[in-house]
């Protein structure tokens, strides 16, 4: 078994700060051991089995520990968000639910929403989530939207807002209260019914020095050659807080109608990122053509959307590239287009695919065999120079624990291959832990001879 459960994630939130390798590890096993009992079905199901209606479980993984907070309709009754803190909302079918941000006059903040629309639910070509930020005055700060496409397949997607503190500003530069507007792009042609939200929020300190004002004019443009060699497996996460660490490399995953994957490649200052992902012909009798089958979208450390390409599907096998994106630098931020200014800062990118439900109804329900080349270029090189700590903690860093995250992959929850170091029929915990510590010795052992 490979992979490492301290994650990027986790180091950030603290958990884990200062702990040794070894502890980590150690650690490691009390998580598996602690998150047997969820093993299996989920809670619907089991209740279904005692006479109880099957619930479709959602399709998200929702942070663990998230807050709890309800959207007001009125700016005057939003609730506060902490930077550094995941929430957890709701969004109605109509109408804005608004949320507040105390800011002060030097950092940046980003306020990042991901809506989950239920299960069996229908969306419009056009539908989708608009986030937008506004001063105390109604001054606005920034707007985006996130649209569901022409593949009309219920997903989670993620729009991000921003009060950023630039020179090159005037509104939104002051210190105090800021409000986060979260609403429906157009409900008009989708199902009735609330969405789940999970809200995200980050605070960017200010730099020593006063950098560039521009964006970065000479930059390799030019798509590099999609990353060849034999194929390894990782399994996808279910959400941005599950996402699954990757490295540069060429990464296969099975994938379904209607799922989404979640994986987060780190990419430190300087370094370009660039990645192509393969959909695998179908083994069914199915003949057709499925617009948008695969969606791969990119996030930044913030979830803040970078890029999206969309790959179509007629049963036999076909790739898509991420549009070219320039090396990670402060002053991308500046760049007019998207894939340019969301590459602003280092840290963890988010890659999410999307397999559309429809695709069912022609190639059957799979699995279909995903490969995802990922390469990373060039030296890692010193940041601006942050005269803070952002919030949380890290997030627009890349460590060494990252690094070998990445390399050795993190499980995701269900993966098979990790449970059955204790998921032996009837394993007691002493034995677990026993037969846990014994693999992790193994591995130590097998990388020293290496």
């Amino acid at each position: 078994m490979r992979g490492r459960w301290c994650t990027a994630r986790e180091r950030r939130a603290g958990a884990w700060r200062g702990r040794s390798s070894t502890a980590v590890r150690l650690g490691a096993v009390a998580v598996v051991l602690g998150t047997t009992a969820a093993v299996g079905p989920a809670p619907a199901a089991r209740a279904a089995g005692d006479g109880a209606p099957a619930v479709t479980p959602s399709p998200y993984a929702f942070a663990d520990g998230a807050r709890t907070v309800e959207g007001a309709r009125s700016t005057a009754d939003a609730v506060r968000l902490t930077p550094g803190t995941v929430h957890r909302s709701s969004l109605p079918s109509s109408g804005k639910v608004n949320y507040r941000l105390v800011l002060d006059a030097t950092s940046s903040a980003y306020v990042s929403v991901t809506a989950v629309p239920p299960p069996g639910s229908t969306v419009s070509v056009i539908d989708g989530l608009k986030v937008s930020v506004q001063d105390a005055e109604g001054n606005s700060c920034s707007s985006d939207t996130a649209n569901f496409g022409a593949a009309r397949s219920p997903h989670p997607i993620a729009a991000w807002g921003m009060r950023e503190i630039a020179p090159t500003k005037s509104l939104c530069q002051k210190a105090g209260a800021y409000y986060v507007s979260v609403e429906r792009a157009d409900p008009e042609g989708s199902s009735p019914g609330a969405w789940d939200l999970e809200l995200f929020a980050t605070t960017e300190p200010p730099t020593a020095k006063t950098g560039a004002t521009s964006a970065p004019r000479v930059w390799n443009s030019a798509t590099p050659q999609p990353l060849q060699g034999e194929p390894e497996r990782r399994r996808g996460g279910a959400g941005f807080a599950r996402a699954t660490p990757l490295d540069q490399g060429v990464w296969r995953d099975d994938i379904r109608p209607g799922q989404t994957l979640f994986y987060e490649v780190p990419v430190d200052w300087g370094q370009q990122l660039a990645v192509t992902a393969d959909l695998g012909s179908s083994d069914s009798a199915g003949t057709g053509y499925a617009s948008g089958a695969l969606d791969l979208a990119l996030y930044n450390p913030a979830r803040g959307r970078a890029a999206v390409v969309s790959v179509g599907y007629d049963g036999d096998q076909n790739s898509g590239s991420l549009p070219p994106l320039p090396p990670v630098d402060h002053a991308n931020r500046y760049g007019a287009l998207a894939q340019v200014n969301a590459m602003r800062f280092a840290g963890s990118y988010y890659l999410v695919a999307h397999l559309a439900r429809d695709v069912a109804d022609t190639f059957g329900d799979g699995p279909f065999r995903m490969t995802l080349r990922v390469r990373v270029e060039g030296e890692p090189r010193s940041g601006p120079g942050y005269t803070e700590e952002s919030r949380p903690e890290g997030v627009f860093d890349v460590s060494e624990q990252d690094r070998e995250a990445a390399a050795e992959g993190v499980p995701a929850p269900g993966d098979d291959t990790a449970m059955r170091v204790i998921a032996v029929g009837g394993i007691g915990t002493g034995s677990a832990l026993l037969v846990g510590l014994g693999v992790w010795t193994l591995v130590a052992r097998r990388r020293s001879a290496a």
